[in-house]
């Protein structure tokens, strides 16, 4: 008789039971899957046997989790971002360390063991995060998309630190091999980018045809290349993320999301369950005192550098605050970093209770901090004023472009020689109308047209939450690639919008798969051309037929 299948099908029932609780309760569904973990752990009635099975299921629920965050983030994104995600990343990491060392020497820790707890503590947890704003449906807003771009900046400190470790434990080999572990990432990065140019565009509507297969191909790459972050060292988080984000700028990405999403949350509950199992509070001992104060500041430090940071860099305060609050608790990487110290024989074991007890506490805390969110700056916003500019210029410059495209009367997304033309007919019909378009030289001979753009991408839910929905309004896709427009026409349909759509197909097939989709109204550029000159032709051949007769008889 198989136990583990038992073990697994009554942990299934506990969180599901504990779960219904929890949601009577209004309790975050995270805290009671962990609370589980803990109950049938070592800790609590060691229940649980299956370590090595849960603990499969649960990294596999790690890797779809950062494959759907890298999918997200496409290239156009990363250029916009990048700047603010490096600079808050970095600063984060640096004033938790520098600060969080002075304060661990204060407290009483030797130098080594400060050094160590100091560390642990820069690590938020990603794929917590992550979950949270993924049911507040808040990772496509732009705090969202600023706390993913400076957790990818620590996941890959938590590498950098890791590796380093294991060079000192002999298991890496020494410097040398933590610079090839870096040379190999780098590698692995060029190969992907690759991947995006030459092979995914044409391989992905191929598998498109048959959403199951697509499916199954998004799994397997997904794992695949994070075995292979696993294998050459730089980590399976860091593999997943770089495979979701190889089909990022892919139309089919939307599809591919809606798949996982459901397999990622029930795959990520045995993440939760594992994470409470594996927490020992038998080395808890007397850190009560160390760990309180250390909590406070990870729940407050963390988040005032990041609103710092981000109020400096032209961003309004509540965008920042929202950021920083995702950086209000330490990591499971942070219980086995302090780990791992131990087992070089660096730090002493209650080094591991003290980190165990902040990462309850905050883990804990932080998850009510962000679900709750909007009351809790409503709460705070009169004190929050000194981390805005007066000029936010960064955040003003994302609202002008919003507010331009929400009032215009049509949108013509794609600004190519048709969409250039259509937008120029448009303004001379006296038609108040605005083009979108990502490629520079694009958006430039627009500008020189003297036709209002904006930098902007259909696959980017940033672009159609900001477009116009009203029943008044008019939305011109121009656009020659099918998947583009379809993932535009989604996320239209997702918002409710009452738009006009008009979108242009440039062959019989690409017309069909828009027709299959749902959009009514198609510009079919070539066949109306053609349509045009042969009704032209034969108007004028036929009229001059009718003239000749007479005069030749």
């Amino acid at each position: 008789m198989d136990s583990t299948f038992h073990e697994i099908a009554l942990l299934l029932l506990g969180a599901a039971g504990v779960g219904l609780l929890a949601l009577r309760l209004r309790q975050p569904l995270i805290v009671a899957f962990i609370l589980v973990g803990l109950v049938v752990g070592p800790a609590g009635l060691g229940f649980v046997k299956a370590h090595d099975q849960i603990d499969l299921l649960a990294q596999i629920g790690i890797t779809i989790l950062l494959f759907l965050v890298g999918l997200k983030l496409d290239l156009h994104l990363v250029r916009r971002l990048g700047p603010v995600a490096l600079a808050t990343g970095l600063g984060q990491l640096a004033f938790t360390i520098a600060f969080g060392f002075l304060l661990c020497l204060a407290l009483g820790l030797e130098a080594v063991t400060a050094l160590y707890v100091a560390v642990a503590l820069t690590f938020s947890s990603t794929i917590i995060i992550v979950k949270l704003l993924s049911d507040k449906r808040e990772i496509d807003a732009l705090h969202g998309r600023i706390a993913m771009g400076f957790l990818i900046v620590q996941d890959i400190a938590v590498v950098g630190a890791m590796a380093t470790l294991g060079a000192f434990q002999g298991e890496v080999g020494g410097i040398a091999d933590v610079l090839a572990t870096g040379a190999t990432l780098v590698g692995v990065l060029g190969a992907v980018l690759l991947l995006m140019r030459y092979v995914f565009p044409r391989l992905v509507p191929v598998l498109g045809q048959s959403p199951d297969l697509l499916l199954i191909f998004a799994v397997a790459w997904g794992t695949g290349l994070a075995s292979l972050g696993e294998v050459t060292g730089f980590g399976k988080e860091v593999g997943g993320f770089l495979a979701g984000f190889a089909l990022a700028s892919s139309g089919n990405r939307e599809l591919i999301g809606e798949r996982l999403a459901s397999l990622r949350d029930f795959l990520l509950l045995f993440f939760f369950i594992d994470l409470g199992s594996k927490l020992d509070l038998t080395t808890l001992g007397g850190e009560l005192w160390p760990a309180a104060v250390l909590s406070l500041f990870v729940l407050v430090g963390n988040p005032l550098v990041v609103l710092g940071i981000m109020g400096y860099m032209g961003y309004r305060k509540r965008t920042g605050f929202l950021a920083g609050l995702t950086v209000a608790q330490i990591s499971e990487f942070s219980i086995l970093f302090i780990a791992l110290g131990i087992s070089l024989g660096h730090i002493g074991e209650p080094a591991l209770g003290l980190v165990t007890l902040v990462g309850l506490v905050t883990i804990t805390l932080s998850t009510y901090m962000i679900l709750y969110s909007g009351r809790l700056y409503a709460g705070l916003e009169p004190w929050l004023g000194a981390f805005e500019r007066r000029h936010p210029h960064r955040e003003m410059a994302v609202e002008a472009r919003a507010r331009v495209l929400g009032e215009a009367q049509a949108v013509v997304l794609g600004m190519g020689r048709f969409g250039r033309r259509v937008a120029r007919l448009l303004q001379g019909a006296g038609v108040r109308v605005v083009g979108v378009d990502f490629d520079p030289e694009a958006l430039r001979w627009a500008e020189e047209a003297g036709i209002t753009v904006f930098p902007g991408d259909l696959s980017d839910p940033g672009v159609v939450r900001a477009l116009p929905k009203g029943a008044g309004a008019y939305l011109i896709s121009t656009v020659p690639k099918v998947e583009a427009n379809l993932a535009l026409w989604r996320g239209l349909k997702e918002h409710g919008s009452e738009a006009e759509v008009l979108v242009a197909a440039f062959g019989d097939r690409d017309a069909a798969c828009l027709t299959e989709a749902g959009v009514q109204r198609l510009l079919l550029p070539y066949a109306n051309a053609a349509a045009y000159a042969a009704e032209l032709v034969a108007g004028e051949l036929t009229a001059g037929k009718a003239t000749m007769r007479p005069e030749g008889l």
